[in-house]
This record gives structure tokens, sequence and C-alpha cells, in this order.
């Protein structure tokens, strides 16, 4: 991973605990892509796919992801939640 400029971070749940119980304040690093499925899951209706059509679930997914991207641009008021 270092040859290829990436910064490894993988730690093992035991050290993480540690460290965790050494340092609350302290985040635990989690992937991208756990952190996208995360925030797919929370739109209920793609957790359980119910579209019997191909289209439809993939336009929801798209429909899903803008939503996510536009909740993450910093705005003054708050234009989906009133």
């Amino acid at each position: 991973m270092q040859r290829h400029g990436y910064i490894p971070h993988v730690v093992g749940r035991r050290k993480e605990a540690e460290a965790k119980r050494l340092n609350p304040k302290q985040k635990a690093r989690r992937w991208v892509v756990e952190v996208c499925h995360s925030w797919f899951n929370r739109f209920r209706k793609l957790l359980v796919r119910y579209e019997k059509l191909e289209r439809s679930f993939l336009a929801l997914n798209h429909l899903a992801a803008a939503i996510i991207a536009f909740r993450k641009v910093p705005l003054s008021v708050n234009i989906i939640y009133g």
C-alpha cells in the first residue's frame, strides 16, 4: 500500500479498542465504502429492494446519491428540513 502512495490505517480490533479506551475523544477511522453504505442504508426503500424493475431501482439509487451530495453542501439555511 505504501508503494502506491496510500497511508495504511488498518488496525486490529484489540488495538483500536485499547486506543479508544486510552483516548475516548478520538474517533475510529472508517473506510469510505463503509461510510457510503451507511448513508445509503438510511434510505429504507433501497435497503430492502422493493422495486421490480432495474431502472426504477437505479433511479432511486441516483436520487439517494443526489440527496446525500446535496446534504453535504454547506448552506446557511437548511432547505431539505425546513
